[in-house]
């Protein structure tokens, strides 16, 4: 199934909220944010053999890849944000 259909509820509400563009980054952070809870979760069994009490280099370097894209999806936001927004014509 679609990511569009599967979370449509949540699109909307936040394309509506924010704008289509950041709206749906919106969504991304949080299903990326998600995945990292799913990561730590299995970090906790998954321990590293060399490093006791961390969890194993795979699952390390999954969540700082997630971590990373959450922050560069955070910075693009950011950027919108800040962008002016065209101004609406009234005259038609």
């Amino acid at each position: 199934m679609s990511v569009y259909k599967e979370r449509e509820e949540e699109l909307e509400k936040h394309e509506f909220m924010m704008g289509l563009e950041r709206g749906r980054l919106a969504v991304t952070l949080d299903l990326l944010t998600d995945a990292l809870v799913l990561v730590g979760q299995h970090g906790v069994y998954c321990q590293s053999s060399r490093q006791p009490g961390k969890p194993a280099m795979d699952i390390q370097m999954i969540s700082k890849c997630l971590t990373d894209a959450k922050e560069l999806v955070s910075g693009v936001m950011d950027e919108l944000k800040r962008r002016p927004t065209a101004p609406v014509r009234t005259d038609s």
